[in-house]
Protein backbone atom coordinates (compact mmCIF):
# COMPACT_ATOMS: atom_id res chain seq x y z
CA UNK A 1 0.00 0.00 0.00
CA UNK A 2 1.26 3.79 -0.50
CA UNK A 3 0.69 4.29 3.07
CA UNK A 4 3.50 1.76 4.44
CA UNK A 5 5.78 2.77 0.93
CA UNK A 6 9.37 4.23 2.62
CA UNK A 7 9.24 7.18 0.44
CA UNK A 8 5.68 8.37 0.78
CA UNK A 9 6.46 8.14 4.49
CA UNK A 10 9.61 10.00 4.16
CA UNK A 11 8.40 12.72 2.74
CA UNK A 12 5.23 13.18 5.32
CA UNK A 13 7.74 13.52 7.80
CA UNK A 14 9.74 15.85 6.04
CA UNK A 15 6.49 18.16 5.54
CA UNK A 16 5.60 17.96 9.32
CA UNK A 17 8.90 19.13 10.32
CA UNK A 18 8.98 21.99 7.97
CA UNK A 19 6.02 23.30 8.96
CA UNK A 20 6.33 23.43 12.63
CA UNK A 21 10.42 25.15 12.27
CA UNK A 22 8.75 27.45 9.46
CA UNK A 23 6.24 29.09 11.79
CA UNK A 24 8.63 29.05 15.02
CA UNK A 25 10.78 31.04 13.12
CA UNK A 26 8.35 33.26 11.16
CA UNK A 27 7.42 34.58 14.61
CA UNK A 28 10.86 35.08 16.07
CA UNK A 29 11.72 37.04 12.55
CA UNK A 30 8.78 39.35 12.85
CA UNK A 31 9.29 39.66 16.86
CA UNK A 32 13.20 40.43 16.10
CA UNK A 33 13.27 42.30 13.05
CA UNK A 34 16.13 39.67 11.87
CA UNK A 35 16.55 39.35 8.18
CA UNK A 36 19.13 36.39 9.17
CA UNK A 37 16.06 34.78 10.79
CA UNK A 38 13.53 35.50 8.23
CA UNK A 39 15.84 34.04 5.70
CA UNK A 40 15.95 30.86 7.44
CA UNK A 41 11.93 31.08 7.71
CA UNK A 42 11.62 31.29 3.98
CA UNK A 43 14.17 28.75 3.47
CA UNK A 44 11.91 26.18 5.89
CA UNK A 45 8.74 27.18 4.18
CA UNK A 46 10.47 26.40 0.72
CA UNK A 47 11.12 23.10 2.78
CA UNK A 48 7.21 23.02 3.49
CA UNK A 49 6.46 23.55 -0.25
CA UNK A 50 9.29 21.45 -1.41
CA UNK A 51 8.28 18.49 0.83
CA UNK A 52 4.70 18.67 -0.37
CA UNK A 53 5.60 18.96 -4.14
CA UNK A 54 7.58 15.62 -3.07
CA UNK A 55 5.17 13.86 -1.45
CA UNK A 56 2.53 14.58 -4.65
CA UNK A 57 5.60 13.29 -6.67
CA UNK A 58 6.01 10.47 -5.17
CA UNK A 59 2.60 9.27 -4.95
CA UNK A 60 2.22 9.49 -8.69
CA UNK A 61 5.50 8.17 -9.21
CA UNK A 62 4.91 4.98 -7.63
CA UNK A 63 1.82 4.02 -9.28
CA UNK A 64 2.48 1.22 -11.99
CA UNK A 65 3.23 1.82 -15.23
CA UNK A 66 -0.35 2.66 -17.09
CA UNK A 67 -1.30 1.98 -20.81
CA UNK A 68 -0.65 5.63 -21.34
CA UNK A 69 2.58 5.91 -19.42
CA UNK A 70 3.49 2.08 -19.83
CA UNK A 71 7.61 2.90 -19.01
CA UNK A 72 5.64 3.75 -14.98
CA UNK A 73 5.90 7.72 -13.42
CA UNK A 74 9.19 8.09 -12.58
CA UNK A 75 9.13 11.25 -14.20
CA UNK A 76 7.37 12.91 -11.38
CA UNK A 77 10.04 12.54 -9.58
CA UNK A 78 12.59 14.37 -11.95
CA UNK A 79 10.07 16.91 -12.32
CA UNK A 80 9.68 17.67 -8.64
CA UNK A 81 12.95 18.58 -8.31
CA UNK A 82 13.39 20.72 -11.21
CA UNK A 83 10.79 22.70 -9.74
CA UNK A 84 12.25 22.60 -6.14
CA UNK A 85 15.22 24.38 -7.76
CA UNK A 86 13.86 26.61 -9.76
CA UNK A 87 11.62 28.20 -6.40
CA UNK A 88 15.13 27.45 -4.43
CA UNK A 89 16.41 29.67 -6.87
CA UNK A 90 13.91 32.31 -6.88
CA UNK A 91 13.78 32.56 -3.09
CA UNK A 92 18.07 33.09 -3.00
CA UNK A 93 17.43 35.76 -4.83
CA UNK A 94 14.84 37.78 -2.72
CA UNK A 95 17.06 37.03 0.21
CA UNK A 96 19.88 38.65 -1.29
CA UNK A 97 17.51 41.60 -2.69
CA UNK A 98 15.97 42.33 0.75
CA UNK A 99 19.40 41.69 2.66
CA UNK A 100 21.23 44.72 0.56
CA UNK A 101 18.45 47.14 1.04
CA UNK A 102 18.29 46.29 4.58
CA UNK A 103 22.15 47.14 4.46
CA UNK A 104 21.87 50.58 2.96
CA UNK A 105 19.11 51.63 5.27
CA UNK A 106 21.30 50.51 8.42
CA UNK A 107 18.38 48.83 10.32
CA UNK A 108 19.03 47.58 13.74
CA UNK A 109 17.24 44.39 14.93
CA UNK A 110 16.22 43.15 18.82
CA UNK A 111 15.43 40.20 19.92
CA UNK A 112 18.86 38.39 19.45
CA UNK A 113 18.21 36.03 22.34
CA UNK A 114 15.13 34.61 20.49
CA UNK A 115 16.39 34.26 17.05
CA UNK A 116 19.78 32.25 18.40
CA UNK A 117 17.52 30.02 20.34
CA UNK A 118 15.26 28.74 17.06
CA UNK A 119 18.58 29.01 14.79
CA UNK A 120 20.05 26.16 17.44
CA UNK A 121 16.86 24.09 17.55
CA UNK A 122 16.15 24.29 13.71
CA UNK A 123 19.50 23.26 13.72
CA UNK A 124 19.13 19.96 15.50
CA UNK A 125 16.15 19.02 14.17
CA UNK A 126 17.49 19.54 10.58
CA UNK A 127 20.16 16.97 11.31
CA UNK A 128 17.89 14.32 12.72
CA UNK A 129 15.03 15.11 9.51
CA UNK A 130 18.56 15.01 6.85
CA UNK A 131 19.84 11.80 8.41
CA UNK A 132 16.34 10.24 8.05
CA UNK A 133 15.56 11.44 4.83
CA UNK A 134 18.95 10.59 2.97
CA UNK A 135 19.09 7.12 4.27
CA UNK A 136 15.74 6.47 2.84
CA UNK A 137 16.87 8.53 -0.24
CA UNK A 138 19.87 5.59 -0.27
CA UNK A 139 17.28 2.54 0.19
CA UNK A 140 15.06 3.74 -2.72
CA UNK A 141 17.13 5.60 -5.10
CA UNK A 142 14.70 8.56 -4.68
CA UNK A 143 16.18 11.61 -6.20
CA UNK A 144 13.31 13.74 -4.93
CA UNK A 145 14.08 12.70 -1.66
CA UNK A 146 17.67 13.14 -1.84
CA UNK A 147 17.02 16.78 -3.16
CA UNK A 148 14.58 17.49 0.31
CA UNK A 149 17.54 15.80 2.22
CA UNK A 150 19.58 18.34 0.70
CA UNK A 151 17.79 21.03 1.60
CA UNK A 152 17.91 20.11 5.53
CA UNK A 153 21.00 19.91 5.26
CA UNK A 154 21.43 23.37 3.67
CA UNK A 155 19.54 24.44 6.94
CA UNK A 156 21.89 22.77 9.61
CA UNK A 157 24.69 24.60 7.84
CA UNK A 158 22.89 27.95 7.89
CA UNK A 159 21.37 28.18 10.83
CA UNK A 160 24.47 27.08 12.44
CA UNK A 161 26.45 30.07 10.33
CA UNK A 162 23.43 32.42 11.40
CA UNK A 163 23.10 31.61 14.78
CA UNK A 164 27.48 32.52 15.42
CA UNK A 165 26.58 35.77 13.02
CA UNK A 166 23.65 36.51 15.75
CA UNK A 167 26.21 35.47 18.67
CA UNK A 168 28.97 37.96 16.93
CA UNK A 169 26.02 40.45 17.15
CA UNK A 170 25.05 40.82 20.47
CA UNK A 171 29.10 40.56 21.43
CA UNK A 172 30.42 43.57 19.03
CA UNK A 173 27.01 45.25 18.23
CA UNK A 174 27.96 45.07 13.95
CA UNK A 175 24.43 45.21 12.70
CA UNK A 176 25.15 45.16 9.65
CA UNK A 177 26.69 41.60 9.78
CA UNK A 178 23.08 40.21 10.19
CA UNK A 179 22.18 41.17 6.89
CA UNK A 180 25.60 40.43 5.10
CA UNK A 181 25.30 36.35 6.10
CA UNK A 182 21.92 36.97 5.07
CA UNK A 183 23.96 37.11 1.69
CA UNK A 184 25.88 34.17 2.14
CA UNK A 185 23.44 32.00 3.18
CA UNK A 186 21.25 33.31 0.14
CA UNK A 187 24.48 32.60 -2.03
CA UNK A 188 25.04 28.99 -1.23
CA UNK A 189 20.93 27.82 -1.77
CA UNK A 190 21.65 29.46 -5.23
CA UNK A 191 24.59 27.45 -5.88
CA UNK A 192 23.17 24.03 -4.49
CA UNK A 193 19.74 25.34 -6.49
CA UNK A 194 22.13 25.35 -9.65
CA UNK A 195 23.30 21.90 -8.64
CA UNK A 196 19.48 20.31 -8.70
CA UNK A 197 18.53 21.85 -12.00
CA UNK A 198 21.65 20.12 -13.44
CA UNK A 199 20.45 16.90 -12.34
CA UNK A 200 16.66 17.30 -13.13
CA UNK A 201 17.40 18.13 -16.49
CA UNK A 202 20.25 15.65 -16.78
CA UNK A 203 17.42 12.87 -15.99
CA UNK A 204 14.76 14.82 -18.45
CA UNK A 205 17.00 14.92 -21.39
CA UNK A 206 17.77 10.93 -20.68
CA UNK A 207 21.29 11.35 -20.11
CA UNK A 208 23.02 8.03 -19.52
CA UNK A 209 23.15 6.52 -16.33
CA UNK A 210 26.51 7.20 -14.37
CA UNK A 211 29.35 5.37 -15.17
CA UNK A 212 29.67 2.80 -11.97
CA UNK A 213 25.99 1.87 -12.66
CA UNK A 214 26.93 0.82 -16.65
CA UNK A 215 29.98 -0.55 -15.31
CA UNK A 216 28.38 -3.00 -13.41
CA UNK A 217 25.74 -3.79 -15.76
CA UNK A 218 28.65 -4.49 -18.03
CA UNK A 219 30.39 -7.14 -15.41
CA UNK A 220 26.73 -8.38 -14.92
CA UNK A 221 26.01 -9.79 -18.60
CA UNK A 222 30.08 -10.92 -18.96
CA UNK A 223 29.89 -12.96 -15.96
CA UNK A 224 26.34 -14.44 -16.65
CA UNK A 225 26.00 -18.03 -16.91
CA UNK A 226 25.11 -19.76 -19.82
CA UNK A 227 26.34 -20.02 -24.04
CA UNK A 228 26.57 -16.17 -24.55
CA UNK A 229 27.93 -14.96 -27.98
CA UNK A 230 28.09 -11.56 -27.20
CA UNK A 231 25.83 -8.37 -26.84
CA UNK A 232 25.85 -4.78 -28.11
CA UNK A 233 23.63 -1.25 -28.51
CA UNK A 234 23.30 -1.24 -24.27
CA UNK A 235 21.57 2.19 -23.59
CA UNK A 236 20.08 3.32 -20.44
CA UNK A 237 18.39 6.44 -18.99
CA UNK A 238 16.77 7.14 -16.01
CA UNK A 239 13.16 8.03 -15.06
CA UNK A 240 13.09 8.95 -11.06
CA UNK A 241 14.17 5.74 -9.24
CA UNK A 242 13.88 3.67 -12.29
CA UNK A 243 17.04 2.73 -14.26
CA UNK A 244 15.72 1.69 -17.55
CA UNK A 245 18.41 0.11 -19.99
CA UNK A 246 17.84 -2.10 -23.46
CA UNK A 247 20.76 -4.07 -25.04
CA UNK A 248 20.92 -6.77 -27.97
CA UNK A 249 21.92 -10.16 -26.47
CA UNK A 250 23.61 -12.49 -29.22
CA UNK A 251 22.82 -16.33 -28.36
CA UNK A 252 23.57 -19.55 -30.20
CA UNK A 253 21.64 -19.27 -33.74
CA UNK A 254 20.60 -23.22 -32.69
CA UNK A 255 19.04 -22.11 -30.14
CA UNK A 256 14.78 -22.83 -29.66
CA UNK A 257 13.06 -19.66 -28.74
CA UNK A 258 12.35 -21.38 -25.38
CA UNK A 259 15.84 -21.77 -24.49
CA UNK A 260 16.69 -17.89 -26.17
CA UNK A 261 14.20 -16.64 -23.67
CA UNK A 262 15.18 -18.49 -20.47
CA UNK A 263 18.93 -17.37 -21.03
CA UNK A 264 17.48 -13.77 -21.02
CA UNK A 265 15.19 -14.09 -18.40
CA UNK A 266 17.70 -15.53 -16.01
CA UNK A 267 19.98 -12.43 -17.06
CA UNK A 268 16.91 -10.21 -16.59
CA UNK A 269 16.66 -11.50 -13.47
CA UNK A 270 19.97 -11.07 -11.91
CA UNK A 271 20.33 -7.44 -13.24
CA UNK A 272 17.86 -6.68 -10.94
CA UNK A 273 19.03 -8.49 -7.70
CA UNK A 274 22.43 -6.28 -8.20
CA UNK A 275 20.79 -3.00 -9.23
CA UNK A 276 17.85 -1.67 -7.59
CA UNK A 277 15.06 -0.21 -9.48
CA UNK A 278 16.60 -1.56 -12.85
CA UNK A 279 13.34 -1.68 -15.87
CA UNK A 280 14.96 -3.84 -18.55
CA UNK A 281 14.40 -4.76 -22.03
CA UNK A 282 16.73 -7.39 -23.71
CA UNK A 283 16.64 -7.87 -27.58
CA UNK A 284 17.82 -11.58 -28.57
CA UNK A 285 19.88 -12.30 -31.73
CA UNK A 286 21.31 -15.20 -33.70
CA UNK A 287 25.37 -15.52 -33.63
CA UNK A 288 26.51 -15.29 -37.36
CA UNK A 289 29.80 -15.66 -36.54
CA UNK A 290 32.24 -18.86 -37.46
CA UNK A 291 33.97 -18.23 -34.44
CA UNK A 292 30.92 -18.18 -32.37
CA UNK A 293 31.74 -18.05 -28.95
CA UNK A 294 28.80 -20.63 -28.61
CA UNK A 295 29.89 -22.48 -31.43
CA UNK A 296 30.61 -26.19 -29.00
CA UNK A 297 26.61 -25.57 -27.70
CA UNK A 298 25.55 -24.91 -31.49
CA UNK A 299 27.11 -28.40 -32.33
CA UNK A 300 25.50 -29.90 -29.21
CA UNK A 301 22.53 -28.53 -30.50
CA UNK A 302 22.72 -29.62 -34.14
CA UNK A 303 23.68 -33.42 -32.76
CA UNK A 304 20.77 -33.32 -30.60
CA UNK A 305 18.28 -32.31 -33.73
CA UNK A 306 19.88 -34.55 -36.15
CA UNK A 307 19.33 -37.55 -33.34
CA UNK A 308 15.75 -36.45 -33.24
Amino acid sequence: MLAENPKIRAASVSIGAALGLAIAKLIIAVSSGSMAVMASAIDSLLDILMSGVNFMAIRHAEQPPDRCHPFGHGKFETLATLFQALVITGSGGWVIYEATTRLTDGRQIAGLEQGIGILAFSAVISWFIARYLSKTAKQTDSSALEADSLHFRMDIYSNLGLMVGLLLIRWLHVYWLDSALSILVASYILHEALQLIKRSMTDILDHQLPDEIQQQIHQLIRSHEGPLAGYHGLRTRRAGSLKIMDFHLEVCKEMSVGEAHKLADGLEKRIKKEIQGADIIIHVEPCEAKDCPGSEYCLLTKTRISQS
